[in-house]
C-alpha cells in the first residue's frame, strides 16, 4: 500500500503528504547517488554518482536517464544559481566549480588563505549572489570518492565566497564533518548538518547577519537513525533531510513530524517537477521521487 511509505510521527504531518502517493524508483545502478539538482527550464534532473565519477541526467519529459558528464572530478553537490548555471562540489578538484551555459567549467573556490580546500561537499547560492559551501574530508580520505591525500588546512569548515570580490572566507567551524546546508525561506537562518561522529550526527541552525556572517549557532536535531545529509526546505519553512531509513521532516520548531521510507539510506534530496512539489531522493544506489502537497522553498 502507498500508506506504508509514510510514517506519521505527528498529526502536522498529515496535511504534508498525500497516502495514495508512492515512492517511485526512476533509475538504479549507481555506487553512492548524492547532489540532486533540478532545472526547471529543461524540466530534467541532475545528480553525482560519486564513486563512478559521473554526473548522471534524469529527464522529466522521456523518464530516460543519462550520462550528463563522466569523468566529472567526482563531484557530490550541486545547485542551480540565479542564472539557471550548475554550481558543483568537486571531491576531485578539490573545489567549487561553476558550468556555463555554454559548456564551459570555471573555478570559483578551490584554496582559503593559498591552501588547497579539502573536498567541497555541499553548496547553495544566496539572493545576493554569494556562494557557500561546505568542505569535508570525504574526498581525501580515501580514493573512493577522489583522491587521497593530506589536509592542507587541518580542519573542516563552512565557507562563503562574496559575489564582488571572490574572496572565499570561513564563516563557521568547530564542525567535524560540514555536509548539508540550505537557508531558511527568508534567508535569515543557515541549517548544517554535520555527519561527524562526536558528539552525534545532528544539525545547527544559525542567524544570517548582515547577508554575510554567522551567528548564535544552536543545536537543531539529532538525527534518530543514521545521519543527516543534504537536505532542502519547502516554503512553510520546514526540512525534508536525508536519513538512515527514508526522509525525516521536521517543522521550523524542531519536532521530527514525520517520514518518507525508503528501502536505502539517503543522501540528499531536492524539490523540483513543474510546480517543484515533486520530491527527488537520492538513495545510496537509486533516485527516487514523490509527489507532495508542499512545495519546496526557492534558494535564491
Amino acid at each position: 500500500m502507498a500508506a506504508t511509505d509514510f510514517e506519521v510521527l505527528d498529526d502536522r504531518f498529515g496535511p504534508l503528504i498525500k497516502q495514495s502517493a508512492i515512492v517511485e524508483k526512476l533509475f538504479e545502478g549507481c555506487r553512492w547517488a548524492e547532489g540532486p539538482a533540478y532545472f526547471a527550464a529543461g524540466r530534467y534532473l541532475v545528480w553525482s554518482d560519486i564513486p563512478n565519477d559521473r554526473v548522471l541526467r534524469w529527464d522529466e519529459t522521456t523518464g530516460a536517464t543519462g550520462v550528463f558528464r563522466q569523468p566529472a572530478g567526482y563531484t557530490n553537490g550541486h545547485t542551480v544559481d540565479r542564472e539557471g548555471r550548475l554550481v558543483s562540489c568537486e571531491h576531485g578538484g578539490r573545489r567549487v566549480s561553476r558550468t556555463g551555459h555554454d559548456g564551459s567549467v570555471t573555478t570559483i573556490a578551490d584554496a582559503y588563505q593559498g591552501k588547497r580546500l579539502n573536498s567541497p561537499n555541499d553548496v547553495v547560492v544566496k539572493s545576493d549572489g554569494s556562494i557557500w559551501f561546505t568542505d569535508p574530508a570525504y574526498g581525501i580520505d580515501s580514493d573512493y570518492e577522489g583522491w587521497q591525500a593530506e589536509s592542507e588546512i587541518g580542519a573542516c569548515h563552512v565557507y562563503r565566497v562574496d559575489p564582488e570580490s571572490g574572496a572565499c572566507e570561513i564563516v563557521a567551524d568547530g564542525f567535524e564533518r560540514p555536509n548539508g546546508l540550505a537557508f531558511s525561506p527568508d534567508e535569515q537562518l543557515l541549517y548544517i548538518s554535520d555527519t561527524g561522529t562526536k558528539p552525534s550526527k545532528h544539525m545547527r541552525v544559525f542567524r544570517v547577519r548582515d547577508n554575510a556572517t554567522l551567528e548564535n549557532g544552536r543545536l537543531f536535531a539529532n538525527c534518530t537513525v543514521g545521519g543527516f545529509d543534504g537536505f532542502r526546505l519547502d516554503t512553510g519553512g520546514r526540512l525534508w533531510t536525508s536519513a538512515g531509513d527514508g526522509v525525516h521532516c521536521y517543522d521550523p520548531d524542531g519536532t521530527l513530524l514525520g517520514k518518507i521510507l525508503v528501502p536505502e539510506p539517503v543522501a540528499n534530496v531536492e524539490f523540483g517537477g513543474l510546480k517543484s512539489n515533486r520530491l527527488f531522493i537520492c538513495g545510496t544506489t537509486s533516485l527516487y521521487s514523490v509527489m507532495l502537497p508542499v512545495n519546496g522553498a526557492k534558494r535564491y
